[in-house]
């Protein structure tokens, strides 16, 4: 069979049935291999960055491999940003990229170039897969392409990247006289890789837990990751411990649980950040403990509890913050174990600790200022959407300051997911991530976006009017970047460079697409959220904000969590720490 269906045929078997791409010359075969196929469809973006962003929100929407293609050279570096997107998350996905000829490539020849738009890609993406490969042979096709989908979903799951050259796709191969990789030392090596729980450690964790008196959960992506939705629900049953997340943590449960307790970090709740700097003991689950959830002064980050670290990549225990024990395991298999256990345990009495916990969070709603009038203040806002919005199945943030105050106050219910681009980092995340969403699921996806971040992806408009794509696109415009023009405001005397720039008017380009569009100005237009959620198919609303709106309460440089801006009364933090304060002393300046 010729090459190219045999790699088409493979990702069937994985159960993968889009492929996003935007074509060029060295992906022709790839793709012709696809077109005669009605099992398999190829989505057709209009830039390889969105291919690779839909890609990812494909995968973590399924639980699947998403695959993206593109061609050699340009198209191949552009889908880098979005690779990296997956690395950093932990999304497991496969990106296809064309390469001229063999014999048009350079090789060890200390030469530039020699083909059209040859690039050494796999040399570019290294730093940022857990497998990138060149197959330079036509028998090699089974063996590297079993490998890198083994590798992609093993472990902690990541990004992998295939390079074909344009010969060896429409080589005539015998897949059965193929070389395969799991009969391969390699392979029996990774299977061996994974480690079993002992009873000891499920013993120490149950022991710790009938110890502590303010017990804490802090879920993080690696929740979502290893699939443990549903057994973390059941130990929360069984425990009744309360729970607080990471931001890529933030839709492990539905909100409106008892025991849910919002979102931690640089840019989260205050009653949260609050909640874990008191707690006595800390169960980590699948979360690495980056800076914007400790922030700048890890050493003080739940400095009054004993914390479990559970992670599955080894180089995540004790790296940023020491913990009292770390377990590294399958997340999945780790919480199968402690709900078994707990079966024999009576949950600990922490009435006096959940009574703490609502009154905080009664008495510290997150708010980033008082509206006068009918003024839109950003997180009232982002609560009437989520009111209204429970027949999205995914909700997908940009970045910027509304991906803040949506995960701050965005109310999550049933099953919904809330996908944000977290170590990336990447604006122009949310409307190609919508695409790859609302094609994994067939349910309808809310986008949220500022209004510099859609700009940078605003192309992808035509992707989803050509496929009429359920997807509802939400802009919070304060006319300005206004994550960098709040933090020049803080740290560089108010001056604004490059943040505050004028706007098209984004309602004339959505309707230039033909998408019904809508603009809210004020908190009495409600009837214009209304329509705009009740518009069959595709639609666009435009929020009017303030230009100086800012995302409050905010981590600032050099405080501990509980310690965000604007700052509590020293008085009134002090009544509500359970432990000591940091001394303003140690703080370094």
């Amino acid at each position: 069979m010729k090459l190219s269906d045999y790699v088409i045929d493979c990702l069937k078997q994985q159960g993968i049935s889009h492929v996003f791409e935007f074509i060029g010359g060295a992906i022709v075969h790839l793709l012709d291999s696809v077109s005669y196929r009605d099992d398999m469809e190829c989505v057709s973006v209009r830039h390889e960055q969105a291919g690779a962003f839909a890609a990812e929100a494909y995968a973590r929407m399924n639980g699947k491999l998403g695959v993206a293609m593109a061609t050699s050279g340009p198209g191949a570096l552009n889908l880098l940003t979005g690779i990296g997107s997956c690395y950093f998350d932990s999304v497991p996905c496969l990106f296809i990229t064309g390469q001229v000829n063999t014999y048009e490539y350079k090789f060890d020849r200390p030469v530039r170039q020699i083909g059209f738009q040859e690039t050494d890609i796999v040399s570019v993406v290294k730093p940022l897969t857990k497998y990138a490969a060149m197959v330079t042979a036509a028998d090699q096709i089974r063996f590297e392409l079993e490998k890198a989908i083994c590798l992609a979903q093993n472990g902690r799951p990541g990004p992998v990247l295939l390079d074909i050259p344009m010969n060896l796709q429409r080589a005539q191969i015998e897949p059965e006289n193929l070389a395969s990789f799991y009969d391969s030392e390699e392979y029996n090596d990774l299977s061996k890789g994974s480690k079993d729980i002992s009873d000891s450690v499920i013993s120490e964790v149950i022991r710790m837990l009938g110890a502590a008196k303010r017990p804490l959960i802090l879920a993080g992506g690696g929740v979502r990751v290893s699939q443990s939705t549903a057994a973390l629900s059941q130990f929360i049953e069984k425990s009744r411990i309360p729970i607080v997340t990471s931001l890529m943590g933030i839709d492990v449960i539905t909100h409106d649980h008892p025991l849910y307790s919002g979102l931690i970090g640089s840019y989260g709740n205050r009653y949260s950040n609050l909640i874990l700097a008191n707690c006595d003991l800390l169960l980590i689950f699948g979360s690495r403990l980056d800076s914007r959830q400790t922030g700048t002064r890890p050493d003080t980050f739940a400095r009054g509890a004993n914390k479990i670290h559970v992670d599955i990549d080894h180089n995540e225990l004790n790296s940023k913050v020491t913990a009292t024990l770390t377990v590294q395991a399958d997340l999945k298999d780790f919480l199968v174990k402690m709900n078994a256990a707990f079966s024999e345990v009576r949950p600990p009495d922490i009435t006096g600790w959940l009574a703490f916990i609502k009154e905080l969070k009664g008495q510290y709603p997150t708010y980033s200022f008082t509206p006068t009038a009918n003024e839109i203040e950003p997180n009232r806002f982002m609560e009437l959407l989520s009111s209204k919005s429970k027949q999205f199945t995914a909700v997908c943030l940009d970045v910027g300051q509304h991906q803040m105050w949506a995960s701050q106050s965005f109310k999550l219910s049933g099953h919904q997911r809330l996908l944000n681009s977290g170590g990336m980092g990447a604006m122009g995340f949310a409307l190609p991530a919508a695409i790859g969403a609302s094609l994994a699921t067939g349910g309808e996806t809310l986008v949220i976006a500022g209004d510099g971040g859609f700009q940078l992806n605003i192309q992808e408009l035509d992707t989803i009017v050509r496929l009429n794509l359920p997807i509802k696109i939400v802009v919070m415009n304060n006319s300005s970047l206004g994550m960098v023009r709040q933090f020049q405001d803080l740290y560089f005397e108010g001056r604004q460079q490059s943040t505050v720039n004028p706007n098209p008017s984004f309602i004339d380009i959505v309707k230039a697409y033909a998408i019904p569009a809508y603009q809210m100005n004020t908190m009495d237009e409600v009837h214009q959220l209304e329509q705009f959620l009740n518009t069959a198919g595709p639609a666009f609303i435009e929020v009017k904000l303030e230009k100086k709106t800012e995302v409050h309460p905010k981590l600032v440089v050099n405080r501990p969590i509980e310690d965000m801006y604007p700052y509590l009364d020293r008085e009134e933090l002090k009544r509500i720490m359970l432990i000591d304060l940091v001394d303003e002393m140690d703080l370094p300046t």
